[in-house]
């Protein structure tokens, strides 16, 4: 069969993705064999393939397709998130490009267009997830606002509200003006900005005394309804039953007294304002103080500011400073530093808002999802992020569930003509609760047509919270009988996703898991770190600096591109991303389709196999095993760029430069010898269990070449293959390579420093003392290598030849024309120099008397060992420089 001179990965790619799907590879069904189980995390409907979705996938299916390798029930869910506040401000602007307004429209008329919308767009990102070579069960593709996962939040929804863990209520709440919902503490982006700090001075009523406040928020001052002083402090004890003046509005309010105030801070006095910052709510309930809400929800001065009505919050904030300083009362102005919230969905400064919402309480229920991390039940991968999940979790909040949007699950509560509210699923089981607690009486006649359904949608996390149960049994929350998928799946086995969710899904589908399965969802969650560009920026569209990953794809090939992002993505570590990691990948293709070109172009020959060869390929199945032991436990520790950077020396360095040059045959007269059958056969095992350790990474070019390597079946695919076993190891051939390696080494530094041409032949004397380790069978892969006439063995030193040391061992080598003695002075001078230098850091070592009490005997042997090879390098190099 003519190969292709070079790989072309866009035919292969297309080619094998059709033909895995064709043959079910992906699909999943319980079965007698070990489940491996991911749920992949679900990309927003809204979205497109990025840098970090590269990643997150990317070990997903490294990790699905060696579990399959290795016989396991691989099954990988696939599926999409409805993100209820990006998909609505999508379709809102779409809309408004068509020149209508979401308020001139019903809800289902807006749904309408919500789901149009979702149906041609919402499953771009699950078809570039395929050209990445993603090998997820299709057929079970889930997304959250599907009828069966939506009716298990509702289910859910009634069930911890009749536990009494749901409840409705006015709390300040983090208000997003742009989006109009309020967003949950974790969807608030705290960013440095530069800020001014107004000092402002209130008048003492019915006196000629000011008392001076600090804020950085001035269009506030209008919703204050007290100042707040320490009890202790002396500046202000004197004010105690006074009433002081608020500027603009001219309203008489108290002088209160409270241990919350830092008097250090600023000036020791704090305007407050209920109704838009946090503290000043709770101040404002302990005092029992008005609130006003002056900023309405969409960021702009309400009626009940009395001014500047229906401005904006910013312009207003310029605009009363203007009127404060003509007033008088502006004291100074000092540019600060501050921290504020921005909403993470559309980037709008959260306003503090109190709003009736729904709340679950948090503290009881969270409590397994605290002690099964710490008790190491489920493994955060790297643990450095324990710390940050024990603060989170034991400083947790009640949850604000709700959200004024429609797209997303209804809240399932119901509201009578009166206001009395029930929850219940639909209209006629709202009706049946209302006559069943004797509500109805007082309702009026024809009030079931009345009843009306709560306006709010739920928070997204509430629907992708239940993802690992749902997605195999959405009944189950109802009928508490896990069906067979269900049983057979759950715990899923890892889940992959990133730090800055580890609250916001990760905790609370540990806390869905033990509430309804009352197990883990997961064991292992293994969290990526962030995609950087050179300069240490994240990747953003905003910022101009996130390649398109189809656009890598196509450059570099899906091989490629996977290779170079797992090159240098180390777990929880962030990820500097540099495209010259894709051609590294893509370089690393090339070689292995190289090799195997190489390999398929050899004659083979019915002849013996000569002990060159027989003693490279034991070389390399040692060499193979040794390694392989290496890989699985990276593997087992969740270091996959480690395990990648190994299998990826092992077939460049090991199999490509050392094994394929040792048993390559000769060329004579412009034409290849033939190879012997035994090791071109063994030659073939190998490449395929090389294929098969590179098929998790690089699952296209490895499923091409396995096919052409030799006849196969249309299921012999390596997809499907087994994973290699590890077999006994032969550490002394190992080693003894090792020697033959520096041999080689000094051999090609020699010619590059002589400028010796590498056809020109070279002869060798190895010399010879009684406790000689003799290379031997070695030495026809070496005199192959160097291009040697001959390795020889001497019992005398040879004069004016140059020498080297490996090891203990020293090696001549006799030059055509003299030697020039002074430069070999200088060279053998700095080696005597380094290695002198490394023998005192050594014996530094073992002079120190707790380093030798307490190390393992096996490393101070080897300790000393090093020192014993030092002292017998530096003689020997002693004895050639006072030769010269």
């Amino acid at each position: 069969m003519e190969i292709p001179k070079t790989y072309d990965p866009k035919s292969v790619e297309d080619k094998w993705y059709s033909h895995w799907l064709k043959n079910k590879f992906f699909s999943s069904q319980p079965d007698e064999r070990d489940p491996y189980t991911i749920v992949i995390p679900p990309p927003n409907v809204t979205g497109v393939l990025h840098m970090g979705h590269m990643l997150n996938n990317t070990i997903q299916d490294v990790l699905i397709r060696k579990a399959r390798m290795q016989g396991k029930n691989a099954c990988w869910v696939p599926g999409t998130d409805h993100a209820s506040i990006a998909t609505e401000a999508k379709v809102v602007a779409l809309l408004k490009e068509k020149g209508i307004k979401k308020t001139d429209l019903s809800r289902e008329e807006f749904l309408k267009h919500a789901w149009e919308w979702k149906n041609k767009y919402g499953g771009i990102i699950l078809k570039q997830l395929e050209k990445l070579g993603a090998s997820c069960d299709w057929d079970r593709t889930k997304f959250t606002m599907d009828e069966t996962l939506s009716q298990a939040v509702i289910d859910v929804f009634i069930d911890l509200y009749n536990k009494g863990q749901i409840y409705r209520g006015v709390r300040m709440v983090n208000w997003d003006p742009q989006g109009l919902t309020a967003v949950s503490d974790e969807e608030v982006i705290h960013k440095e900005v530069n800020s001014k700090l107004f000092f402002v001075k209130y008048k003492i009523e019915g006196t000629e005394e000011w008392i001076t406040i600090a804020t950085t928020r001035p269009e506030t001052i209008l919703g204050d309804t007290a100042v707040c002083v320490h009890p202790d402090d002396e500046r202000y004890k004197h004010l105690k039953g006074k009433r002081c003046i608020i500027p603009i509005v001219n309203r008489s309010v108290p002088i209160i007294f409270d241990d919350y105030i830092d008097m250090e801070f600023g000036t020791g006095a704090l305007k407050v304002t209920p109704a838009h910052d946090i503290n000043d709510y709770n101040l404002g309930l302990k005092h029992k103080l008005e609130v006003i809400d002056t900023i309405a929800a969409d960021g702009k001065m309400s009626a009940a500011a009395k001014f500047y009505i229906g401005e904006d919050r910013f312009a207003v904030r310029k605009k009363i400073a203007k009127d404060l300083e003509e007033l008088g009362q502006i004291v100074k102005v000092e540019d600060i530093k501050n921290k504020v919230g921005y909403s993470e969905r559309t980037d709008a400064v959260i306003e503090p808002k109190l709003s009736m919402q729904w709340f679950l309480r948090m503290d009881k229920i969270s409590e397994p999802a605290l002690q099964n991390v710490l008790n190491e039940n489920i493994k955060l991968i790297p643990d450095k992020f324990l710390n940050t999940y024990k603060h989170w979790m034991e400083n947790v909040h009640d949850w604000c569930i709700s959200r004024q949007l429609w797209w997303g699950q209804r809240i399932p509560a119901w509201y009578a003509p009166n206001g009395d509210c029930v929850v219940a699923k639909t209209r006629e089981d709202a009706v049946a609760a209302f006559m069943r607690d004797n509500k109805a009486i007082s309702f009026g006649e024809g009030w079931e047509r009345q009843l009306n359904q709560d306006e709010d949608v739920l928070d997204t996390w509430f629907s992708s919270w239940l993802w690992p149960i749902t997605v195999f049994d959405a009944d189950v929350i109802r009928t508490k009988k896990p069906n067979k998928d269900l049983q057979y799946y759950y715990p899923t086995n890892d889940l992959v996703t990133a730090p800055e969710i580890l609250f916001f899904w990760v905790a609370r589908m540990i806390i869905a898991g033990y509430a309804y399965m009352d197990n883990k969802p997961f064991t292992n969650v293994y969290l990526t770190g962030i995609v950087r560009d050179k300069q240490g920026r994240k990747m953003s569209k905003s910022l101009g600096n996130s390649p398109d990953p189809i656009d890598l794809i196509e450059k570099y090939g899906a091989d490629g591109v996977r290779v170079g992002m797992l090159l240098c993505s180390p777990a929880g570590n962030d990820l500097p991303f540099d495209e010259a990691y894709c051609e590294q990948g893509r370089n690393f293709s090339n070689k292995i389709w190289n090799a195997f070109r190489l390999v398929n172009m050899w004659e083979v020959a019915a002849e013996k196999q000569t002990e060159a060869n027989k003693t490279a390929a034991n070389w390399f199945d040692a060499r193979f095993n040794e390694q392989l032991e290496i890989i699985n436990d990276l593997y087992s520790k969740y270091r996959i760029s480690e395990a990648l950077m190994t299998t990826y020396k092992l077939v460049w360095d090991d199999f490509c430069a050392w094994y394929l040059e040792m048993i390559k045959p000769e060329f004579v007269d412009g034409k290849s010898l033939p190879i012997d059958k035994q090791t071109y056969d063994t030659t073939i095992i190998f490449f395929e269990k090389i294929l098969k350790l590179l098929h998790p990474f690089m699952p296209f070019i490895t499923e091409e070449i396995w096919s052409l390597i030799k006849q196969r079946t249309e299921k012999d695919c390596i997809i499907v293959a087994d994973w290699p076993l590890v077999q006994k190891t032969d550490s002394v051939i190992i080693s003894r390579v090792e020697l033959l390696k520096e041999v080689v080494a000094n051999i090609r530094n020699l010619r590059q420093q002589k400028n010796i041409s590498p056809k020109e032949k070279l002869e060798i004397f190895q010399f010879e003392t009684e406790n000689i380790n003799k290379i031997c069978d070695l030495d026809p892969i070496i005199i192959k290598l160097c291009n040697l006439s001959g390795y020889k063995y001497t019992a005398k030193k040879i004069d004016g030849a140059y020498s080297f040391l490996v090891k203990t061992i020293e090696c001549f080598v006799p030059l055509q024309g003299a030697l020039n003695i002074d430069d070999e002075k200088i060279r053998i001078g700095k080696e005597i120099e380094y290695n002198k230098g490394f023998l005192q850091s050594v014996q530094k070592k073992l002079a120190n008397e707790k380093f030798v009490q307490n190390a393992k005997p096996e490393i101070l042997a080897l300790e000393r060992k090093k020192e014993a090879d030092a002292q017998a390098k530096i003689k020997t190099l002693e004895e050639q420089l006072s030769a010269l």
